[in-house]
């Protein structure tokens, strides 16, 4: 199942991701170098500063537990901050009212989960915490979980931050695992084979021809179509799920 990281921890883990990415340029020509470098100078110039005005000291309430307006802008700053680096690549100034909206309702939705993973006495231990480090590791392309707690405290996150919201990340897991998602159809791979295959003749019309791919057959793509269409049935029942939690809880918003 995927880790779906909290805020904080996945906009940093965004941000080693794309330091990679950049790594990985590293053997193009020096022109294009100096061009690229050139291009992210005036990216930075342009990159607009997170806006923390107005942000109350309390920003939600859910079951009369607090939501900090301290812990809010940290994540809100690691959201916006991985956004932005985004955004030097497609040009688009990030909708900062849309992002603190997103930063809030993710927190929200965090707590509701980990509160009924308390309610059901799941736990995390220290050594769970420890084998989700060593994979995220290994993920990027680290010999150690130390070298990634490394990286997280550049990107202003302490060990003990992350280690905290990697506990709350494998308590949530434990709750979505419980989450029971409808298999997805015959008819769901063919509807989602349909609109990729619509898609792909979209871009062939804006190319040359030598340049345009040649459309795969249903049988060819099916192995990955039934995986994305799992993972989406997955996502909608843990959507539904949070509705419901939100329904049962007493929630109120300051922003």
């Amino acid at each position: 199942m995927p880790k779906k990281l909290l805020l904080s921890l996945a906009a940093a883990a965004a941000a080693l991701s794309l330091a990679a990415c950049g790594a990985d340029g590293e053997e193009d020509t020096k022109d294009e170098a100096a061009q690229s470098q050139e291009q992210g100078q005036q990216g930075q110039e342009e990159m607009p500063e997170p806006d923390l005005e107005g942000i109350p000291d309390v920003v939600a309430e859910i079951d009369g537990e607090e939501i900090s307006g301290d812990e809010f802008s940290k994540n809100y700053e690691a959201q916006f901050q991985q956004l932005s680096m985004q955004s030097q690549m497609t040009g688009e100034e990030p909708d900062q009212e849309e992002i603190k909206q997103q930063a809030l309702e993710m927190m929200i939705n965090s707590e509701l989960l980990v509160n009924e993973a308390d309610e059901e006495g799941y736990t995390a231990s220290d050594e769970d915490v420890d084998e989700y480090l060593a994979t995220m590791a290994e993920e990027n392309g680290m010999d150690s979980s130390d070298d990634l707690v490394k990286q997280f405290e550049e990107q202003g996150l302490d060990e003990e931050r992350v280690r905290e919201d990697i506990r709350k990340e494998v308590l949530m897991e434990q709750v979505i695992e419980t989450v029971d998602a409808e298999e997805p159809s015959e008819e769901d791979l063919k509807e989602m084979y349909d609109m990729q295959v619509e898609q792909l003749e979209a871009m062939n019309e804006q190319m040359e021809e030598d340049q345009q791919q040649e459309v795969p057959e249903f049988d060819e793509l099916k192995p990955d179509l039934e995986e994305q269409a799992a993972q989406q049935k997955e996502n909608e029942a843990v959507e539904a799920h949070l509705e419901d939690l939100r329904e049962d809880a007493d929630i109120e918003t300051h922003i």
